[in-house]
């Protein structure tokens, strides 16, 4: 959705309070992130009513406020095309990163998400031996890309065109990989790594299981929150690939477990 932050849109200056915060929740959705000036400048009220809306959706559990804004709670399962358009620029940045770090003759496990299609958009078909994805997307883009790909069987949960169950399953265990790409929800001391679709949990845990490096690619937006299931602790990551550096308590976490920070 694309908005004027230069004065009041007279529109919606005669929304209900209902009417405004769903327009709210609209705008956080597809952006992922909100700031109190612009919505007040949106909206033609002042920040202290805005502050009041965004209370609002928090006690509902939609969205958590921050320092000057408010971020879209990563617990609510979004879809795919959803996700898509939020943050880009932050995600691409860590799929390059994420990238560089393929060698040749590696056989490599890439997660389902927004972020891991930014890692296969950089991969180049000398860098890579095999790929191994339970993502119709990524496999499409690998296939486009003409690099070896394995895209293994299970039910397809179409909200992130994503394989999963028993048969997934069975079938990344019994491979073995060099690296592994993992997707995350969001990040926390208290519960580690956790994932908003819950059907997805146990193909991040088989993956890392069977890697010999594991890195996380995630966003900053995603520190300090949790999700609906939690998958792993960080004794189980080698590396996080980010666009910046958490805050002390989990760079802390980090430093215990001698997981890597890579900023991109």
């Amino acid at each position: 959705m694309e908005f004027s932050t230069t004065g009041a849109n007279k529109s919606n200056k005669k929304l209900t309070s209902n009417e405004r915060k769903e327009r709210l929740y609209d705008i956080i959705s597809k952006q992922g992130e909100i700031k109190f000036s612009e919505m007040s400048s949106y909206f033609g009220i002042t920040e202290m009513t805005i502050r009041r809306d965004l209370e609002s959706l928090e006690q509902e559990g939609l969205i958590r406020k921050t320092l000057g804004g408010a971020i879209l709670v990563s617990s609510v399962d979004l879809s795919m095309a959803e996700r898509v358009g939020i943050r880009t620029a932050e995600k691409m940045r860590i799929g390059r990163a994420a990238a560089e770090l393929v060698r040749p003759r590696e056989v490599i496990f890439i997660d389902s998400g927004t972020t891991t299609i930014q890692i296969v958009h950089h991969l180049l078909p000398k860098n890579v031996h095999t790929v191994v994805t339970n993502a119709l997307n990524i496999a499409i883009e690998l296939q486009n890309k003409n690099i070896q790909t394995i895209l293994i069987g299970g039910h397809l949960w179409g909200g992130s065109s994503s394989l999963v169950g028993p048969m997934a399953e069975e079938a990344i265990g019994k491979i073995f990989f060099d690296r592994a790409f993992i997707a995350a929800t969001a990040l926390s001391v208290e519960h580690g790594l956790s994932n908003s679709n819950i059907f997805e949990i146990p193909i991040k845990r088989l993956a890392m299981k069977q890697s010999q490096e594991v890195n996380v690619v995630i966003d900053h937006s995603k520190f300090g929150m949790k999700s609906l299931g939690s998958f792993s602790s960080l004794d189980n990551v080698n590396r996080i690939i980010t666009d910046q550096l958490p805050v002390d308590e989990l760079q802390e976490l980090c430093s215990q477990n001698e997981v890597e920070l890579m900023i991109s």
